[in-house]
């Protein structure tokens, strides 16, 4: 039996409400897997629009192999371009994020226009054919403020992502914002540990006492259902749809993405550690109902967020081995937002700052147990672990049908 053809059969096989099986959590043939069939296949989260908010702005990823290019053209529009050069191959853009008239790559020269049109390359003969050369397209949508893009040649379509969840993220007017603080931490887990442990809340009590002063531990705050029949939460989706912010739970069939608003802890506002707002300069002037909790958008494999009144903080999750991953943090404010008038750096970062800490913690003991020769798949609790559960499912399925269906090829790398 081949390796794909064995996977296959262990996802089949293995036992429902419980974690996976050791190898999809350590093995670097199956990361290599989740690369192909799900990373190099994927909408993307990668960024904001406001991290290029003037023409020339650029900024820089690495998704598994794939270098890219992020740029604002002098239209206005933003493009996404693998970052190898098509001479020889050498990156282009070396820094993680920076402002150019052209790219320029530092090897020959080379260099493009900003939506990757090839504009010079010196002493390349009669016939060389400049509009043959030019950065190869990676494809890139915008929506609400965030930026997604898609390595396949053939890209699944975004449009029912941006049905669901445009009217939740329009009133927010994330466009209009800055990045007042970013911090990127690398946790030594397999990125599924990274997801399933932000999951549930089960381990937040004992774990997260800054975040447990705004953020409800019960599991029906957490985005993982409806949760219609309770009360609170019926109420504050009541309360918030009738300002005009989209507030109920929904969530897309398969189980990828999911948006609902929901509430904080009693008069909670921000997370801060006192609950009050963190930023005097709402985020948007669109939206000035008070209390209105934290719209939770996740999208698997690759984001979850949290938007606030104040502020938003947004998540990027990017897997660098099979026991290795990076998640980025950006605290988003208004654009008009002045540092030590508006805010401090330490108000509006602390709870988190220490969450992603207490996290990457949990996530590195957990990846130590799962090594040992003695593991294997434990019990969710359904009560707390429901999210878990589906975040596992929606893994489990999604493998299954890449390694049954048909694939879209890949854009391979110049």
């Amino acid at each position: 039996m081949d390796f794909r053809s064995e996977v296959l059969r262990t996802l089949r096989n293995r036992r429902e409400t419980h974690s996976l099986e050791q190898a999809f959590y350590t093995d670097p043939d199956l990361y290599r897997l989740d690369l192909e069939e799900i990373w190099y296949k994927d909408w993307l989260f990668i960024g904001h629009d406001c991290e290029i908010p003037k023409a020339g702005n650029y900024f820089t990823v690495q998704v598994g192999d794939y270098p890219v290019v992020v740029t604002r053209d002098r239209q206005g529009a933003i493009h996404a371009l693998h970052n190898a050069c098509r001479h020889r191959g050498s990156r282009v853009c070396t820094q993680a994020k920076g402002a150019s008239a052209k790219l320029v790559c530092p090897y020959h020269q080379w260099t493009y226009e900003l939506d990757g049109k090839l504009m010079f390359a010196r002493q390349m003969g009669e016939d060389f054919d400049k509009s043959a050369h030019g950065l190869k397209p990676v494809a890139c949508e915008s929506i609400g403020g965030y930026i997604f893009i898609s390595l396949a040649a053939e890209p699944m379509d975004f449009q029912p992502v941006r049905d669901m969840v445009a009217a939740y993220l329009t009133p927010h007017n994330l466009k209009d914002t800055k990045v007042a603080f970013e911090s990127t931490i690398v946790e030594k887990g397999n990125w599924k540990l990274v997801w399933e442990n932000n999951r549930e809340c089960y381990h937040c009590a004992s774990n997260h006492p800054e975040l447990c002063r705004t953020y409800p531990e019960a599991p029906s705050a957490t985005g993982v259902q409806g949760a219609k029949d309770d009360p609170v939460i019926s109420e504050h989706w009541s309360r918030c749809e009738a300002a005009g912010l989209p507030s109920e739970f929904r969530i897309d069939p398969t189980g990828q993405f999911r948006v609902a608003r929901m509430p904080l802890i009693q008069d909670a506002e921000s997370y801060t550690m006192s609950g009050a707002r963190a930023v005097k300069r709402r985020l948007s002037d669109t939206v000035t109902q008070s209390h209105i909790g934290t719209l939770l958008l996740f999208h698997y494999p690759s984001t979850w967020n949290h938007v606030l009144a104040d502020h938003a903080i947004t998540f990027r999750v990017l897997p660098l081995g099979p026991e290795l991953t990076q998640v980025t943090t950006k605290w988003l404010v208004h654009k008009d937002a002045v540092e030590g008038v508006d805010y401090t750096l330490d108000e509006l970062t602390h709870v988190w700052t220490e969450t992603n800490d207490q996290d990457r913690r949990i996530v590195e003991e957990n990846a130590f147990g799962i090594r040992s020769p003695a593991y294997e798949p434990g019990p969710y609790s359904p009560e707390h672990e429901g999210g878990v559960m589906q975040f596992v499912e929606w893994y489990t399925q999604f493998m299954q049908n890449r390694l049954t269906g048909v694939h879209a090829p890949l854009v391979r790398v110049a």
